[in-house]
């Protein structure tokens, strides 16, 4: 049996319908029919039933089905595994991401990476805001999930695969909790603080949390946290106000905390990161999958 014969076979078991199948193999119809009949020849029986409205097999195409799938699926996984491995995939990969907004992108990429690599072996890690980066100094993962900007000497930083519009955080009893939207100029009558006491300056500057307002008024900066959670814990107990991507307002709703969109605050940022030191085809090759996640998102 040729290869496309066997694939034109399978697929149509799994279609059944000639004009579907064809688009798969990106082949004609009248291929595919050809294909098959040629099969049925080879065979001594027909394998699918065929009318004007539907396509299905026959017993004996199920069972010829039945035989061969598993087979089948064996050959194609062993052939992406040896590609996989004369490519340099074949190992481990351990990916760290920020916050529910990138757990979410991550899952798609994750299934895209698995099927054009599924000799690497991917495991994720949730890590905290206030770590930054330090997982990936340390070792703990190969490429993280970042909120930009992350400016470091020794990592690299991928493209944008994730933008989420900034609201501000703050208590409901609060009076900016009474607005549609506030201004950066408004975090001037508040305390802010930003979530990790670690994060560098260039960081907590560049997410809305600027030491003055654009008409240059001080901000007064309040408590930090380590975690999402404390950062809404102070919110929501009037210790002051943060600036957050909406995503928090999704996944976190919580009793005593109102978003307030911001008008215009810079949108929260997110791109793969690694070490410059640590590049491999692993990690390219799920920087290509991020990206093309986003961008298959952006097409939806």
């Amino acid at each position: 049996m040729e290869r496309l014969e066997l694939e034109s076979f399978l697929i149509l078991a799994e279609e059944l319908h000639f004009g579907r199948t064809a688009e798969r193999l990106m082949v004609t119809r009248a291929r595919v029919s050809q294909t098959i009949a040629k099969l049925e020849r080879q065979v001594g029986a027909p394998l699918f039933e065929r009318t004007s409205r539907r396509v299905r097999l026959t017993p004996l195409g199920k069972h010829l089905h039945d035989d061969l799938a598993p087979a089948y699926a064996c050959i194609r996984d062993g052939l992406a595994r040896a590609k996989s491995a004369a490519m340099g995939m074949e190992g481990e990969l351990h990916v760290g991401f920020v916050g529910a907004a990138t757990g979410e992108l991550l899952m798609g990429v994750l299934d895209l990476f698995a099927r054009r690599h599924p000799a690497t072996a991917v495991h994720i890690h949730e890590t905290q805001l206030g770590d930054f980066v330090e997982p990936l100094r340390e070792s703990r993962v190969d490429v993280l999930m970042a909120q930009l900007p992350v400016v470091e000497p020794d990592l690299v930083t991928g493209p944008v695969v994730l933008t989420v519009p900034a609201v501000l955080a703050v208590s409901s009893r609060h009076q900016l909790a009474r607005r549609e939207a506030v201004r950066v100029e408004d975090l001037a009558r508040a305390k802010v603080f930003a979530c990790g006491g670690s994060l560098p300056e260039y960081w907590v500057t560049a997410n809305n949390n600027p030491r003055t307002t654009p008409a240059g008024w001080p901000i007064e900066r309040g408590d930090t946290a380590a975690t999402i959670q404390e950062t809404l814990a102070l919110v929501a107990a009037g210790r002051g106000v943060a600036s957050v991507g909406e995503d928090v307002s999704r996944f976190h709703p919580r009793p005593g905390v109102t978003y307030v969109p911001f008008e215009d605050a810079h949108p929260i940022t997110y791109a793969p990161v690694w070490r410059a030191s640590g590049e491999t085809e692993r990690v390219r090759a799920f920087v290509r999958a991020c990206a093309e996640t986003q961008a298959i998102g952006n097409s939806c």
